[in-house]
């Protein structure tokens, strides 16, 4: 465990140096030799880390991901031990404290992501991943729940988290970990109805600036892999 810790505060290093680098510089102007030596690495080292300066922007996120399916994975199976709706959203509100931890970077990177579309799009692409893991969950523990009422719950509890942290970092609010419970407690749990039909819903949130054609050509490459 140290040493995932150790791993992980390297990685945010890099990270913070990246974004500060592209606030100051342009995501465009900034390359992958200059983020390097900001941060104390070599090159080598930097793409055993990341793939490119676009998964630089989105590195917190995988580890985040990847610490909320091992929550998730952690809760008992039998819903009747525990309730799956519930486990949801503590995962979520674990997600929204450890972005308040750092704060600071969510807000650079917010910044810094507004600028770019090639990264705005990603964006996207990971709150989709987000909502994927949390719908996969509650199929397994909810079998015989709507598939419906699952798809919609894990929308608004991502949307929910989504807007209060995008106001935080930008600076027009102070919302904590409270009020997010506060905020989820307020969705309705799907109940009853059992999954059936080849259809599924697939419900994305998109920035309002996107226009049209460029929603409708990442929505028709996205679902191919669902």
């Amino acid at each position: 465990m140290p040493h995932d810790l150790n791993e992980t505060a390297r990685r945010l290093t890099v990270v913070d140096q990246a974004l500060r680098l592209f606030a100051e510089k342009g995501y465009e102007a900034t390359t992958v030799d200059e983020i390097a030596e900001a941060a104390g690495i070599s090159r080598r080292t930097f793409f055993r880390q990341f793939r490119s300066k676009e998964d630089v922007v989105f590195a917190d996120h995988e580890s985040q991901l990847q610490q909320a399916r091992a929550f998730l994975e952690s809760t008992p199976l039998d819903a009747a031990q525990g309730d799956p709706w519930d486990a949801v959203c503590a995962a979520v509100v674990e997600v929204f404290e450890r972005f308040t931890q750092w704060r600071e970077l969510a807000a650079r990177r917010y910044r810094v992501v507004r600028q770019v579309p090639a990264l705005r799009e990603r964006e996207i692409v990971t709150v989709f991943r987000y909502e994927r893991l949390f719908t996969d969950y509650l199929r397994s523990r909810l079998p015989g729940s709507s598939d419906l009422a699952l798809v919609q719950f894990t929308a608004a509890v991502t949307a929910t988290h989504n807007y209060l942290l995008r106001r935080m970092v930008r600076g027009e609010s102070d919302a904590g970990a409270a009020d997010l419970r506060s905020a989820l407690a307020g969705i309705p749990r799907g109940t009853g109805a059992v999954r059936g039909g080849e259809d599924e819903l697939v419900v994305a949130v998109f920035p309002r600036s996107m226009p049209s054609r460029q929603v409708a050509d990442l929505l028709a490459r996205r679902l191919d892999t669902l």
